[in-house]
């Protein structure tokens, strides 16, 4: 049972309807996370803009959902890893591929922000060194610790709250 309870629509305030309702018309239901961060209208805002701006990025849906992935891994993150395991089918990474990014071992981008997360940003010389040899540019290793951090958001919150999952169930 969730320990911050999910405000729905007919209680969000002038601020977050538009945003939830935004959410639930593009994702086609309104998830808890979103219905969680709408307690905190200033904070629910910045996500989605930043989120919005991440959207943006150089790199493709399923270098992201990698990313998200590996990050929930090492967070921890149930509520999230229900949620990317759904959105990374749905970008065309396959069950073996969804397994691999959340241990790193799927590409470059899913091993980075493993390492990212696992060591607080404190990567090793080589580390470095691998990523770029692995083809990822300084500006794309500054957009993977942009979507690292984001995603750290909404782990740490789905952790502290238990936001009730209600995503399909993960694979093992």
């Amino acid at each position: 049972m969730s320990r911050i309870p999910t405000l729905n629509l007919e209680h969000a305030t002038e601020i977050t309807r538009p945003l939830l309702e935004g959410v639930q018309k593009k994702i086609g239901f309104l998830p808890n996370v979103f219905q969680t961060l709408a307690h905190a209208p200033a904070v629910l805002s910045s996500y989605m803009q930043q989120s919005a701006t991440l959207g943006k990025t150089s790199l493709s849906a399923t270098e992201k959902e990698a990313i998200f992935l590996a990050t929930s891994q090492v967070n921890g993150c149930d509520y999230c890893l229900a949620a990317h395991t759904m959105f990374a089918g749905k970008a065309g990474l396959s069950t073996q591929d969804i397994l691999a990014a959340r241990q790193g071992h799927l590409n470059a981008y899913a091993t980075l922000a493993r390492q990212i997360t696992e060591s607080r940003g404190h990567l090793s010389a080589e580390q470095i060194e691998a990523a770029r040899a692995a083809g990822i540019t300084d500006a794309k290793l500054i957009e993977v610790i942009a979507h690292v951090a984001s995603q750290t958001l909404t782990n740490y919150l789905n952790n502290v709250a238990l936001t009730d999952i209600d995503f399909p169930a993960i694979v093992a």
